[in-house]
Formats: C-alpha cells, sequence, structure tokens
C-alpha cells in the first residue's frame, strides 16, 4: 500500500482531492459499467426469474455479484483496507419505515421500467433509448425528492420509524454475531451461485464478469475510504449507488459552479464502461419502445424507482448490494422489499395479465 498512498498522496497535493474522489468515481464506474455489461447483471430480471418457479442462469448472476460484493468487503475490512463504521450510510440514522416502503415502490417500479436504475443506466449506454428516457425521468424524480417538491413527503415517511441514536445498524452485531460471520456467508452464498450456476450451464465469462460487478463495489468503498484518510476536508466514504449520484450528476450539468466528488465521477464512468464494453461487443444498437403503452409503463416505473430509491436510502445497487455488503440493517431490509415488490407485480402485472390475453 506504500506505493498507492504516495501515489495517492501526489495526486491530492497535485489536483485537489475533490478532483480525486471524481477519478476514482470514474474509475469505479468503468469497472462496474464493463462488468455489468457483460453480464447482464439485473436484480429485475433475478426477481422475474425466482417469481416465475425458476433458480437458474439471472438469479445466479445476482448471487454472485452479492456475494463476492460481500467476500471483497468484509476481506478487505479484515485486511484494514476499510472500515464500515466509517461510511456515510452506517454514519446516519437508517429508516425503518423508509426501508419497507421505498423498497416495495422501487421493486415495483423496476419491474414496470424493466430494469433497475444502475440496468438502465447500461442499457442507455449501449443504445436503449427506452432506458435512456427512463433514466432521465428517474434522475428527475429523485433530485425531487432529494431536495425538491417531494422532499417534505420523503422526509415524513423517513422519520415514522428510525434506528436509534441517529446512526443505521450494523446486522451482524444487531444479532450479536461475530465479525468473521459476514465473510463466511459472502462464501457461503458464493458456492451456492457457483452451484446454481453449473446447473443453469452458465459459461465462465459470464461468472467472471458477474463477480467484477461485485468487486467495482469493494473498489469503490477502499478508494473512498481511502481517500478520506489522507483528505483534508471529510471525504464520504461510499460506493456504487444510482439514486443519489443520478440526482447530482444530473444537477451537475445545470449548475454554474458545481462540486466535484465520487458520485459525479461514478455515473459517466458506468456509461463509459458498459458503451465501450457494447461497442467492442458489438452488441450496441438503438431500440425504441414498442408501443406508447410500453412507454407509460416504464414511464411510471421511473417515477416510482426515483422516489422509492431516493426513499430506502438506496437502489437495488445502492442498498441491495452496496449497502448489504457492509450489513447495514435498513440496506437488508430495502433489499429483502424490493424482492418482494418485484415479485409481486411480476405475478399481478405480467403473469397473470398475460393468461388473461386471448391467445
Amino acid at each position: 500500500m506504500d506505493a498507492f498512498t504516495d501515489t495517492l498522496i501526489a495526486l491530492i497535493e497535485g489536483i485537489g482531492e475533490d478532483r480525486v474522489g471524481a477519478l476514482f468515481g470514474l474509475l469505479t464506474g468503468a469497472v462496474f459499467g464493463i462488468a455489468a455489461q457483460r453480464s447482464s447483471f439485473c436484480l429485475r430480471a433475478a426477481t422475474v426469474e425466482f417469481a416465475r418457479g425458476i433458480v437458474g442462469g439471472k438469479v445466479a448472476v445476482w448471487l454472485l455479484t452479492f456475494s463476492t460484493a460481500v467476500v471483497w468487503v468484509q476481506g478487505a475490512q479484515w485486511l484494514g483496507l476499510f472500515r464500515a463504521a466509517d461510511s456515510r450510510m452506517m454514519g446516519v440514522a437508517g429508516s425503518w419505515s423508509g426501508a419497507v416502503i421505498g423498497g416495495l415502490m422501487f421493486g415495483v417500479g423496476m419491474v414496470l421500467a424493466r430494469g433497475c436504475s444502475g440496468r438502465l443506466l447500461v442499457l442507455a449506454a449501449t443504445g436503449n433509448l427506452r432506458s435512456v428516457v427512463s433514466g432521465l425521468i428517474f434522475a428527475v424524480v429523485a433530485q425531487m425528492s432529494l431536495h425538491g417538491w417531494l422532499a417534505p413527503l420523503r422526509n415524513w415517511i423517513a422519520a415514522l420509524w428510525v434506528t436509534p441514536n441517529g446512526q443505521n445498524l450494523n446486522l451482524l452485531l444487531l444479532l450479536g454475531l461475530p465479525d468473521a460471520t459476514g465473510l463466511v456467508l459472502g462464501l457461503a452464498l458464493a458456492v451456492l451461485a457457483i452451484v446454481v450456476a453449473i446447473r443453469a450451464r452458465i459459461g465462465a465469462r459470464v461468472l467472471v464478469f458477474a463477480s467484477g460487478v461485485g468487486f467495482a463495489v469493494a473498489m469503490g468503498w477502499v478508494l473512498t475510504w481511502t481517500l478520506a484518510q489522507y483528505a483534508w476536508e471529510p471525504v464520504n466514504v461510499t460506493s456504487a449507488t444510482f439514486t443519489g449520484p443520478s440526482a447530482n450528476t444530473l444537477m451537475f450539468f445545470l449548475e454554474s459552479s458545481p462540486d466535484l466528488n465520487f458520485d459525479i465521477g461514478l455515473i459517466p464512468g458506468v456509461f463509459i464502461g458498459a458503451f465501450l464494453s457494447a461497442w467492442l461487443t458489438g452488441t450496441f444498437r438503438f431500440q425504441g419502445f414498442e408501443d406508447e403503452a410500453n412507454m407509460r409503463r416504464a414511464m411510471t416505473g421511473a417515477v416510482l424507482m426515483g422516489f422509492g430509491g431516493m426513499l430506502a436510502g438506496g437502489c437495488a445497487i445502492g442498498a441491495g448490494v452496496t449497502g448489504g455488503s457492509i450489513f447495514a440493517a435498513t440496506a437488508w431490509l430495502a433489499l429483502f422489499c424490493m424482492w418482494i415488490g418485484a415479485m409481486a407485480t411480476d405475478f399481478v402485472v405480467d403473469q397473470r395479465g398475460a393468461a388473461a390475453r386471448p391467445a
């Protein structure tokens, strides 16, 4: 780490810690974008597959991403490269009510929009114009929920039931489990994911890139935590998430004197990584909405995800993988509610709808 530390200090002194943070976000986003595009990682796809009684390739990809994120993050913490207690997510009060209501809303929205917010960004970079429209709506609603007209409603719901002492809770500590439990659980889930992948005949390339998404989450945690140790000004210790960063990136291009940080680099990094991956593999192509009904459906889903993700404290990536990897209690609750909301929506809207339509 000495060479890395020397380089980091030189970068901070040369270009400033805010630009270093944005650079770290760009690098993390690029790794995430490449890995997510090549593996087709998507929580919505996994929940739909599971809701239809199938434990196949999509579930295996999600499980491997989640488990490798847990393994890498918990391993980094064990080696002293990161401390979850220093993260922004653990340093503020978590909202149980926000996790439940926001998680359910996000789950409904990602099924309607046919992709979570992270997946929409990756698809937009591959030429999917439907995802471009949905992603922009998602970012606008997220910004409205953060600082705009919807902020009072979000704050009211979030304040209904919060964690004590102004801090989030570590699920392992809450359950009285030893620190090593996180790493052991991650390894067990990784073995389960590989077993499911073998049965579903998923190729090694897809599994490598799926684990790369989890690695990108750990990469963001370690980089921002290390930057915080040497920066003169306070630095948020964070990693891959798309609700807040999407809102902040939108305002970055609208304000005259915007601030640079990890979040601002993350979104362009994911887009660039996914675009280069799609271009080099010949999978870039423009796609639009099939009809007006699908457009209405996607727009409705984007609105629900924008408000729900901000209320839940993160999206399918931010809460579901990034927050889950540090065992933030409200993140695990939000993830569970996302699964429930998505499965219920698929059953009511898609499965029953398909059965009701004439052959």
